[in-house]
């Protein structure tokens, strides 16, 4: 309107219904923001596991007043996200090649299998399986299974097979080691 015309800005101000002071405003936020990003960013170089909650502390301490909602914004608009640590997967020893036995009773490997039934229950059925002929040494269905339950059965089926030397096992939290008494 002040450049079309050669009215005054107060003039101009009092024709529209806005204040003068609303006109003449340069907020400060911008450049409070951009600041309190740029030192977001040198701690995020500085401790690259953190996340915006511990950022939030430490600026806090160093004396800037910030909402945490206002420090998450800069912190996405940023793009300083950790990223999250994917889930180790696998053993933490070093897997041992799978030898081939050389004749029966050598290798046994024993292994759960599970099923669900329609009245909801889920059968455990024990399978050992002689690794060189590829016999079913024992297949034992049974809603509960214990250890104790695992060892006599080995027991049992040693009795009229022999021991074997070694048994596989998965990495399943079914088992836990135990030695043959020979």
């Amino acid at each position: 309107m002040q450049d079309q015309t050669a009215i005054s800005q107060r003039r101009a101000c009092g024709l529209v219904g806005l204040s003068r002071s609303v006109l003449s405003y340069r907020s400060e936020k911008r450049r409070y923001d951009a600041q309190l990003q740029g030192r977001l960013r040198d701690l995020a170089a500085e401790r690259k596991r953190f996340g915006y909650r511990r950022f939030h502390v430490l600026l806090r301490r160093e004396g800037y007043a910030v909402n945490h909602k206002k420090l998450y914004r800069l912190y996405r608009e940023a793009d300083l996200a950790v990223k999250r640590r994917e889930r180790r997967r696998g053993i933490a020893v070093a897997r041992q090649p799978l030898e081939l036995p050389g004749r029966a009773n050598q290798v046994w490997s024993l292994d759960f299998v599970m099923d669900s039934l329609a009245n909801g229950r889920r059968p455990k059925i024990l399978t050992v399986v002689d690794d060189f002929t590829k016999e079913s040494v024992l297949i034992e269905p049974a809603h509960s299974l214990t250890g104790d339950d695992v060892a006599e059965l080995q027991d049992r089926v040693s009795q009229f097979r022999g021991y074997p030397e070694a048994v596989r096992i998965d990495q399943g939290p079914e088992f836990t080691c135990r030695a043959f008494d020979q």
